[in-house]
């Protein structure tokens, strides 16, 4: 069940909550599903947890028993995140930007976390440092004596400027305590993506890949079985694999098969539309739907992008699988993570810059000739060990066994 809203202003009981977890999500909706995947973790665990977003909502998010709190929502403009949009689409200003900083802080004061954990700053979201920074020298100058955690991916996208890296040192060396890397050491080192890493090692720990093991209760008994399975994350920037999914089903040995195409709902209404138009006898176009884990396990072969929950959710789900890493914009993370698999025969890789129907059908027949493999040894306990992580460091437990691998 997804959890109630709370204002800033509305008044809490006198006990600290455990963690208050902020979460800005600006162009897809991975880091929020996983971030309330995380928040799950930490209840089942018993931390009480107070879910901050500042983003635009996510329809069917489950945070657990967590205290939401929301933000004026933000987002970013495009694919290059030039500048920030409120909910009406303008850009925000200074007034709009005040506003925010002093709601979070309010926020921080009224809930009095044990535990601060920041979803991708300082290694990212630098465009919310307007807000970051006062919560963080807020919680240095409150007698709660918070703990404060980064929470982050396993791959970065490349800083653009060298100082962006003594920026990000700096923050980490002033404000946190640890550096939580929710990824594996033996696939991707932190280091593979931020050089610096050596420079902050006594903090960083690795939890392992978050994989959301929640299955919908009722997933209909048919749906995906045999099926050609595409799917486009929230769906913001999907077009190009959609237009190359339709154009590959004419074309691939898999075209007697049914196709569904999932499309998240940040694709404009008018362009969903326009896509299902094209439905037939086999092929079914509809918006994200909260089984997806059960139709992967019962599909033929899966055809997505490649952030971070969409692969391991595929992974994990041992179908065949066909990955089209996003790599528009400043993009890097998808294609990186994609490509180390792919060389584990883990998954196909295919381009996006030069994808095509028939590159796509290719690589689709390649698949299925071969036989693929997850990686043997592959971290994805990493919700269950987040929440032990931050139970320790909140207890000042000894975190030794998640130096290396979580």
């Amino acid at each position: 069940m997804t959890s109630d809203t709370q204002n800033p202003e509305i008044k809490r009981s006198e006990e600290r909550i455990d963690v208050l977890f902020y979460v800005q999500h600006l162009l897809g909706i991975g880091h929020q599903k996983r971030a309330a995947t995380l928040t799950r973790a930490m209840n089942k665990a018993g931390l009480s947890v107070a879910f901050v977003s500042g983003g635009m909502n996510v329809p069917g998010l489950d945070t657990g028993s967590a205290e939401f709190y929301q933000l004026d929502p933000v987002r970013a403009d495009g694919i290059l995140f030039t500048e920030l949009l409120d909910k009406n689409d303008q850009p925000i200003d200074k007034t709009f930007k005040a506003k925010r900083a002093q709601d979070l802080v309010d926020i921080y004061h009224a809930t009095k976390p044990r535990l601060v954990l920041l979803e991708m700053f300082p290694f990212g979201r630098r465009q919310m440092r307007f807000e970051l920074i006062p919560l963080l020298e807020a919680a240095k100058a409150s007698e709660f004596s918070s703990k404060i955690v980064s929470s982050v991916r396993d791959i970065l996208v490349k800083a653009p400027k060298p100082e962006r890296l003594t920026e990000m040192l700096a923050w980490v060396d002033t404000h946190f305590d640890h550096v939580l890397i929710h990824g594996d050491q033996n696939l991707i080192p932190f280091d593979k993506t931020f050089h610096p890493a050596r420079d902050i090692a006594d903090k960083i720990l690795y939890s392992g890949y978050v994989i959301d093991e929640k299955v919908d209760a009722t997933p209909h008994p048919t749906d995906g079985i045999d099926e050609v399975l595409v799917s486009t994350g929230g769906g913001a920037v999907s077009e190009r694999l959609i237009d190359a999914a339709l154009s590959a089903r004419k074309q691939s040995i898999l075209k007697e098969k049914l196709w569904r195409i999932l499309i998240g709902h940040s694709l404009p209404e008018k362009l969903f539309e326009k896509y299902k138009a094209q439905s037939d006898d086999n092929l079914i176009v509809e918006r994200s739907r909260p089984d997806f884990t059960s139709l992967l396990a019962n599909c033929a072969l899966s055809i997505s992008q490649g952030g971070y929950n969409t692969v391991m959710e595929v992974l994990r789900a041992g179908c065949p699988r066909v990955i089209v890493p996003y790599s528009g914009g400043l993009e890097t993370e998808q294609t990186l993570r994609a490509k180390l698999l792919s060389e584990q025969n883990a998954l196909t890789c295919v381009d996006e810059e030069t994808l095509t129907g028939e590159k796509l059908a290719t690589a689709m027949e390649k698949t299925l000739q071969k036989k693929q493999k997850p990686p043997s040894s592959l971290n994805t306990n990493g919700a269950e060990n987040t929440a032990t992580i931050l139970a320790n460091i909140l207890n000042d437990n000894p975190l030794q066994q998640f130096l290396k691998n979580g």
